[in-house]
């Protein structure tokens, strides 16, 4: 905003609508208080900081409006008296020269937002600290009147009963079983295992549940299939040719780490700075490839110091994005628009990564070559082939003692066994210091090319303080202030990483900026349960304990269906009187298909899948040209968290169903709902093979129609089916059996689709027909929701 030193009264004040005003809360029993952080500072971010905010170089007439101290004393806020504040006339100004915000900025303050700014000055123009870099400190537990499981319940029942209202009630076994199994481990439960939960009476029977679930590996895999969106791991390098670089056991280290259940602090520090702890271990190197997996160039004619920048721009992004909910790379060409971030904070946090080698990379790259060479690559095992591995050979040793022809048969398979995993080594792009980092300066705006900036120091932003070091600072000094709880952010990371446990398992996070907590951000609906989440998490920085803490939770188990006062009184959900209901990610959605069908294969770790696409489909890709070749083996029914991930390039099934092309950090994929998502679910050969597998099982497992439409229906949504179901699945049958009957090739070239076997003398039209069916059954709506 642009403002004159003039004065004039204010014109009459419009009737009060601050019911449409408060856009971060439901309206209804909204305290008449104002709340900065929570009612103003989303206003002045929106309208005002990009012309009087922290952006000193840009700020319109020396006014600044983010900090109270420059506001009040600028006189253009008069506190107490919105008539005698120039602040409040601009706003209201129909003079288009004096309006602000001004029209050339494409903002324009609505009146339900006037009115809140109004009440704010009158009530005495308040600030306070934002909120989002005050530490989280624990709030005692409210009292309510509502049975509660545990207290995150009581934070949100204590808001409920303000409104006079409750949770709603606790979902269907079925439905929370499927719920629970997807959201803590990607995969939907069995048949078997829904009944089990569902006849389980124990008071402590879905704890129990809970407890079993977190001990599986596909934990870890679940975990990780959000991780590798954060810090936008894929399998090639992204930019030119987009070729594969060496990052999968990168991958294994990241589910090892969540089966493990590895303190959040140490996994920060380990792929930080792995490179950087006494003596790391291999795990610790593997863990470092984490600084490698940015986009790299790999054309002739790169010109080091560009990507040099390129890269370190990069890094900030991404570190900033995943640890401290912050934009900082705003601050890449000049101080933030929003927050209090500098472009000398920008540099300083680039600084931090001058150490990384990338001098072997761009000496020696890889050029038109797939995969591509990003020194420096060590080769390495998974823990699990390193721990077979040992195991293999003390077998050995105690074999090597009898001398028996049993013994000898034994020791020749063993070392069979042994050749073949140290034949299974995998590269993978590690991170190594540099004797003497590189010196960075200030780009002014951004310029690669301009070295008059000053030189810069490793350091954390300003305004958070300083590291105590006396000593140039390193990625192992900021990956200890990240996760240092009492001196350092720790408490800022936590509340980054709570707020989005929270999204996983109810859709969206207390705050709804995953990605941004700065003031573009949106603030917490409920601020005392995220700061107590936050503080919980630090003590000890153990995430299963998190995750059960929240599934656990009355609030997880409610039923996702809206009652119609809810639908009118909180559409958004935001006071949680109910659960969630999303469509599952892509990878869940593939992984379900081949889990009801049979065909998926459950191994963990190793190199990535490339399961089937379409012919022609990287034909635009160059340098070189390549064809995408599909497995032909079991690794084509591989989950989804290792299928191959192309940048530029994504397979068409993850694109279809809002996968991120991780190119850049993604806290929150988008969810659409277009046809070509329909079409993936009919046609994608993996889903037409799904369907023609569950058909052979249907066919083998059920006699008779109505009972084999009862098996499919029950494995594909974990529950038996209606009569109407039944009867509309039996006119698919009829219809489809009568189709395939008059058209034998088309039955044929249907079944055939796919690599898994056909049973013999199998009856080609029915097993096409009931193919039918089980593709109807995987393209519903409630087979890929999570409810």
């Amino acid at each position: 905003m642009h403002f004159s030193p003039l004065a004039a009264g204010c014109l009459p004040m419009k009737p009060l609508l601050a019911v449409l005003a408060l856009a971060t809360l439901p309206a209804v029993g909204r305290a008449a208080d104002i709340d900065f952080n929570r009612d103003v500072r989303p206003i002045l971010s929106d309208k005002c900081f990009a012309c009087h905010g922290p952006d000193e170089k840009h700020r319109k007439k020396k006014l600044r409006l983010d900090v109270e101290e420059d506001a009040l004393a600028s006189g253009v806020i008069v506190a107490g008296k919105p008539a005698d504040s120039e602040f409040i006339r601009r706003l209201i100004a129909t003079d288009e020269q004096e309006l602000m915000p001004p029209a050339k900025s494409g903002k324009k303050l609505t009146a339900a937002e006037i009115d809140v700014l109004k009440k704010w000055v009158a009530q005495g123009a308040k600030y306070a600290p934002y909120w989002a870099y005050v530490p989280p400190k624990k709030h005692p537990v409210p009292a309510t009147k509502h049975p509660t499981a545990n207290w995150i319940d009581n934070f949100l029942l204590a808001r409920l009963e303000k409104e006079k209202l409750d949770f709603s009630p606790e979902a269907d076994r079925r439905t929370l079983a499927r719920r629970v199994y997807f959201d803590l481990t990607g995969l939907p439960p069995t048949p078997a295992e829904v009944e089990a939960f569902v006849n389980d009476k124990a008071p402590d029977g879905y704890e129990k549940l809970v407890d079993k679930l977190l001990t599986r590996e596909h934990y870890g895999e679940r975990m990780a299939m959000y991780w590798l969106d954060l810090v936008r791991y894929a399998d090639t390098v992204g930019y030119h040719g987009d070729q594969d670089h060496h990052a999968s056991p990168y991958r294994d280290y990241v589910i090892d780490a969540f089966n493990r259940n590895m303190p959040f602090d140490q996994f920060t520090r380990e792929q930080l700075a792995g490179d950087l702890l006494p003596s790391p271990t291999t795990d610790q190197k593997i863990a470092t490839c984490y600084n490698r997996l940015l986009q790299t160039s790999h054309e002739g004619g790169v010109q080091p110091k560009e990507y040099l920048a390129i890269y370190a721009a990069d890094r900030v992004r991404n570190l900033s994005a995943v640890w401290m909910g912050a934009t900082v790379g705003c601050a890449q060409c000049h101080d933030h628009k929003f927050d209090p971030y500098t472009a000398k904070d920008f540099y300083s946090l680039a600084a931090f990564f001058a150490d990384v080698d990338e001098e072997k990379h761009l000496r020696g790259g890889g050029a038109d070559t797939v995969p591509t060479k990003r020194a420096p690559e060590i080769p390495v095992h998974t823990r699990r082939e390193r721990e077979r591995l040992a195991e293999l050979e003390k077998q050995i040793a105690a074999l090597g003692k009898p001398d028996t022809d049993d013994a000898k048969k034994q020791l020749a398979a063993l070392q069979k066994e042994v050749a073949a995993l140290k034949k299974a080594q995998r590269l993978v792009m590690v991170t190594q210091a540099l004797p003497t980092p590189r010196t960075v300066r200030v780009l002014p705006r951004g310029n690669w090319l301009d070295d008059s900036g000053p030189e810069v120091q490793p350091a954390i932003p300003a305004f958070l303080g300083k590291l105590a070091t006396n000593e140039r600072a390193t990625r192992l000094d900021l990956a200890n202030w990240l996760t240092d709880a009492k001196a350092g952010a720790g408490g800022l990371t936590a509340r980054v990483f709570v707020n989005r446990l929270w999204y996983l398992y109810f859709g969206a996070g207390l705050s709804k900026s995953l990605e941004d907590f700065g003031g573009q951000g949106e603030p917490p609906v409920h601020p005392e349960l995220l700061d107590n989440l936050a503080v919980e998490f630090a003590t000890a920085w153990d995430v299963k304990r998190m995750v059960k803490l929240i599934v656990t939770s009355r609030a997880y188990r409610q039923s996702s269906v809206a009652s119609p006062e809810l639908k009118e009184r909180d559409p958004e959900n935001k006071l949680l009187a109910r659960q969630g209901r999303w469509r599952l990610p892509a990878e869940s959605i593939r992984d379900n298909a081949l889990f009801v069908s049979g065909l998926i294969v459950l191994d963990v770790g190793g190199p990535s899948a490339k399961p089937y696409q379409p012919a022609g489909f990287y034909k635009h890709l160059n340098f070189p040209k390549r064809e995408y070749v599909s497995h032909t083996d079991a690794k084509q029914w591989r989950r989804g968290v290792y299928v191959h991930w192309q940048r530029q390039y994504l397979h068409p099934m993850l694109k279809a169903f809002d996968a991120s092309t991780r190119e850049e950090c993604a806290a929150q994929r988008a969810k659409s709902n277009t046809p070509l998502a329909a079409l993936v679910l009919l046609n994608d050969p993996t889903f037409v093979e799904a369907a023609r597998v569950l058909a052979q099982r249907t066919l083998e497992e059920a006699k008779g129609d109505a009972e084999r439409v009862a098996f499919a229906f029950r494995q594909v949504t974990s529950r038996p089916p209606d009569d109407f179901e039944v009867k509309a699945l039996l006119k698919v049958l009829e219809i489809n059996h009568a189709a395939y009957k008059a058209d034998a090739k088309a039955a044929s070239e249907l079944v055939k689709i796919g690599l898994a076997p056909l049973p013999k003398d199998a009856d080609v039209p029915e097993l096409a027909a009931w193919t039918a069916v089980c593709r109807t059954l995987l393209n519903l709506s409630e087979t890929i929701t999570r409810e």
